[in-house]
């Protein structure tokens, strides 16, 4: 529970650097303009550091372009080698620059997190080797994840790189949830048949990852639209924004719509513990809606940008934990006594 918790804080400094234009405050990876600790002042840099850290990523993004080539993916190595954002240098802030290298740190304490979470869960090898699979896949994850973070680095952002590096962080909680549950299995209490239930729970994990998809296409426009603006001016990136916003947040109505009927299901059945989490969950779409409408009408805040992002992945989380909790309710027999381990 302390490495699931701890990933959702890596996913909340994750949008705090999104929001605040900081992901190349570094503009290497895994050092900080060459040091493990960065420096605090342009002074402490080289005349030409712009140039010689282009240069080093873009030696970089070849090496990346001819694999891509090796695996017939032409298409994509041709975008690398032609993008010219890429190719551009941002200029030493030291408020980016330990913004984003906090990121790292807590990404590194999520690390040791995930690896200590690794080695006890081989102590119940003999009692259930699925926590222990479960855990060192997390743990493949994390290193992953990691590579993919320097590639996002070496391709200065680009935003469809973002975007694929955010999806193993989602499959990551799903991977820890799993193992928790796993371990948590002989002390959970049987529910009753919950098929309806079960159906609409699904309905609505599948309608948020697509929500999700479509708002990464609105948060890859915003990325480009910020950028283009210099973060300034916020109260107009509303106006221009493509379709996929729209979608969006017209969208956000089924998914509401479909939360409040798995409430009525739930509580209807008198299913105790799905009816609690569902009204928690119902609770935290209704608070994304609303952070939604003040990101869309008031400006777009930059300190709720991470705050929708985190909410948005604590549903998927809610939804995915609801869905193991309705399928212990097929496995478990009626008179389910507890068993001693």
């Amino acid at each position: 529970m302390v490495t699931i918790t701890a990933v959702y804080l890596l996913i909340l400094v994750g949008g705090i650097v999104r929001s605040t234009g900081s992901g190349m405050g570094c503009p290497d990876w895994p050092k900080c303009f060459g040091n493990y600790v960065p420096p605090t002042d342009a002074d402490q840099l080289p005349d030409n550091y712009q140039q010689l850290y282009t240069e080093k990523r873009l030696a970089k993004n070849e090496r990346l372009a001819s694999m891509l080539d090796r695996l017939g993916m032409t298409t994509t190595a041709h975008a690398l080698r032609t993008e010219e954002a890429i190719k551009q240098e941002s200029e030493f802030n030291v408020v980016t620059t330990w913004i984003e290298y906090i990121n790292r740190l807590v990404g590194v304490a999520i690390g040791l997190l995930i690896i200590a979470t690794f080695v006890r869960s081989l102590y119940l090898w003999k009692w259930r080797k699925s926590i222990a699979l479960l855990s060192g896949f997390a743990l493949v994850l994390v290193i992953f994840q990691g590579w993919l973070g320097a590639l996002v680095v070496t391709t200065h952002l680009l935003p469809w790189m973002v975007t694929i590096h955010m999806l193993p962080a989602l499959l990551l909680v799903a991977v820890l949830m799993l193992a928790r549950h796993k371990a948590d299995e002989p002390v959970v209490a049987p529910f009753r048949a919950v098929r309806l239930s079960r159906a609409v729970l699904w309905a609505a994990l599948l309608l948020t990852l697509i929500q999700v998809v479509i708002g990464t296409q609105v948060r890859e426009s915003i990325d480009t639209i910020a950028l283009a603006m210099q973060y300034e001016l916020r109260e107009t990136w509303v106006e221009q924004l493509d379709v996929s916003f729209y979608i969006h947040r017209s969208f956000s109505w089924l998914l509401l719509g479909v939360h409040v009927v798995l409430v009525f299901l739930t509580t209807r059945e008198k299913h105790r513990e799905l009816s609690r989490w569902a009204i928690v969950l119902l609770a935290a779409v209704i608070t994304e809606g609303l952070v939604g409408v003040l990101l869309a009408y008031a400006g777009f805040p930059a300190f709720l940008q991470p705050v929708h992002l985190v909410l948005g992945t604590l549903i998927v989380g809610l939804q995915y934990y609801m869905v193991l909790l309705v399928g212990n309710a097929s496995r478990q027999p009626k008179n389910y006594t507890l068993q001693a381990c």
